[in-house]
């Protein structure tokens, strides 16, 4: 009788953690001394072998404003801002946007 309870649990709890593996943001990796960035930083963990690097760049797009336009600067696997299941951090800045 357990053994039954238990299964809907497990197919509950792993369709629940299917999210927990897409990027988010997290704090961006400053820049090397002296440099200057046309924008804000922004940073977002993922998953280097599942995560589609589209997503990765969408969900750094969130986080600028609607004027700007992400722009991948750098890449670590640091895991200080990132957990061990999502170990990538891809630091973009949020440049303004070209002027046509």
């Amino acid at each position: 009788m357990k053994a039954r309870a238990i299964v809907p649990l497990a197919i509950a709890a792993a369709a629940a953690g299917c999210g927990a593996l897409e990027p988010y943001p997290t704090t961006p990796r400053l820049a090397a001394a002296g440099a200057h960035d046309a924008g804000l930083r922004v940073a977002i963990c993922y998953d280097p072998i599942v995560s589609k690097a589209a997503a990765v760049r969408r969900e750094a797009q969130q986080q600028c404003a609607a004027d700007t336009v992400a722009t991948r600067v750098d890449t670590d696997f640091l895991l200080l801002n990132c957990p061990v299941l999502l170990p990538g951090r891809a630091t973009f800045v949020c440049a303004p946007k070209p002027k046509t």
